[in-house]
């Protein structure tokens, strides 16, 4: 079953939101910045992992960023905080209408 977590890194001003797989595994990974909330990344493992088999990955990088390529450690996760399935997807649909668009 899917987690839906979010952290703020207060250095670069960016909220982190990740769904993560019952491992520890990134498998979509938002990151909003400043006080307006910019989309700067709206990356899926499934679709990353398609293009990069395809040769698009660059392409693919360029419009929506990067997946993190190792899972997270339960102790990795204590100072994340759990947010909601739909508050995720909805935050998810916004940001890759901005990064399409």
């Amino acid at each position: 079953m899917a987690r839906f977590v979010r952290r703020h890194w207060n250095e670069e001003d960016i909220w982190f939101y990740l769904e993560l797989d019952d491992d520890g595994w990134v498998t979509r990974h938002l990151e909003l910045q400043g006080s307006g909330r910019v989309p700067i990344v709206a990356a899926s493992l499934q679709e990353w992992m398609r293009e990069l088999d395809a040769g698009r990955i660059q392409q693919y990088q360029t419009t929506y960023g990067v997946v993190a390529e190792v899972p997270l450690a339960p102790d990795e996760l204590i100072d994340w905080q759990v947010v909601s399935v739909t508050e995720f997807e909805k935050l998810w649909r916004e940001a890759r209408g901005h990064l399409e668009g």
